[in-house]
């Protein structure tokens, strides 16, 4: 319940980033979650004709992704982030899917584009398909929202900040930091914004 709580509300911070006032300008959420959905079966691999290995890595990432769009379209309903947890943590524990990851993935976008709400028990039974558990979800998720904000205070938008450090994209390092931080600690998010100023001081 407390990570839900602190990825909603980093959620909000990232999209105050993109604009202020994010809630009323009507962003499609419902449509960037089912084309991300699209994406993630292209990633698993679906074409007949052709081999085929699936890219978990790629389809978790998508899964990350969806996320970030479907934390957003629940705090655009201006309900309380504690309400809107509640909320979310009742769909994780009533996770769906087909016998298929691949019409799993088809209900997920099927069901966005009926209602154009977030189903975050889809998605849960996707994360069981995946074998990914929370803990790796909020890990991910905590890492790629942090990374996003540290890019931003450093000059992502003017074009001073560069994503190449000594050789290795900026993600890379964000994995190696990620492998050794502490997911349950209480300062996790401060952790991981530490740990990528430490490094990129030192590639100035």
């Amino acid at each position: 319940h407390k990570k839900l709580i602190t990825m909603l509300q980093l959620q909000g911070e990232m999209n105050r980033w993109v604009h202020a006032d994010w809630p009323n300008q009507g962003f499609a959420w419902y449509r960037a979650i089912w084309i991300e959905a699209s994406e993630m079966l292209e990633h698993y691999g679906w074409k007949w004709w052709k081999h085929q290995q699936p890219d978990l890595a790629q389809v978790k990432l998508e899964v990350i992704d969806i996320v970030h769009f479907m934390l957003s379209m629940e705090l655009s309903s201006g309900k309380p982030i504690a309400e809107i947890a509640e909320k979310i943590v009742a769909d994780f524990a009533a996770p769906r899917a087909t016998d298929d990851i691949k019409t799993s993935i088809e209900l997920l976008a099927l069901e966005t584009l009926q209602d154009k709400s977030a189903h975050f028990d889809i998605i849960a039974g996707l994360m069981h398909q995946l074998e990914m558990d929370f803990d790796e979800l909020y890990e991910r998720y905590v890492g790629k929202n942090v990374l996003n904000i540290f890019r931003q205070d450093h000059g992502y938008k003017t074009g001073e900040y560069k994503k190449l450090w000594d050789g290795r994209e900026d993600n890379e390092y964000l994995e190696d930091i990620l492998g050794v931080l502490d997911v349950n600690s209480g300062s996790y998010r401060e952790d991981v914004y530490a740990s990528l100023s430490n490094r990129y001081s030192t590639i100035q």
